[in-house]
């Protein structure tokens, strides 16, 4: 475990705090993230993935959900999200996560994007919103927004070769 947070612990505060916008928040949800990777660790599944992307998507989900509790709808209501911050922020957290060779597919993945198919993606990640309130956010009809959804998975789909 020791391992694990010293290699993890600055990318799952990094994840958090840019969805919380609350530094004293986010080291708080960190540590629930370890706490809960340690009670859950029988629940990881080698064979389905790495151990680094199970942990982030448990600190992903933790900062979501603080969002989603009154406590976060309280905070939400002080901060205003700046729309020009994109996951660029990240391209050094995300080369020592990753091997040279992923980073360089993700980059090449996420450069066929528009940037109105990457606002979706990250609303959705980051943000945990729904097509519909991605669309009230974005003042776009629905039907356009899943458009975008439905079109930057598929150009991901098929930078990735997954069916």
């Amino acid at each position: 475990m020791s391992d694990l947070y010293d290699r993890y612990s600055r990318v799952v505060f990094s994840i958090i705090l840019r969805i919380v916008r609350d530094a004293s928040v986010a080291e708080e949800l960190a540590q629930e993230t370890f706490l809960r990777a340690w009670t859950r660790a029988t629940e990881f599944d080698a064979g389905r993935g790495r151990i680094g992307p199970w942990l982030l998507t448990i600190a992903r989900n933790r900062a979501i959900d603080y969002l989603r509790s009154s406590a976060g709808q309280q905070q939400a209501n002080t901060f205003e999200l700046v729309s020009s911050e994109r996951l660029t922020l990240f391209v050094h957290t995300e080369d020592r996560m990753l091997e040279q060779e992923q980073a360089r597919r993700i980059r090449s993945a996420f450069s066929k994007l528009t940037e109105n198919q990457r606002a979706v993606l990250e609303l959705a990640y980051f943000e945990g919103l729904s097509q519909s309130e991605m669309a009230n956010k974005l003042g776009q009809p629905l039907g356009t927004v899943k458009t975008w959804v439905r079109t930057a998975l598929s150009t991901l789909r098929e930078s990735f070769h997954v069916a």
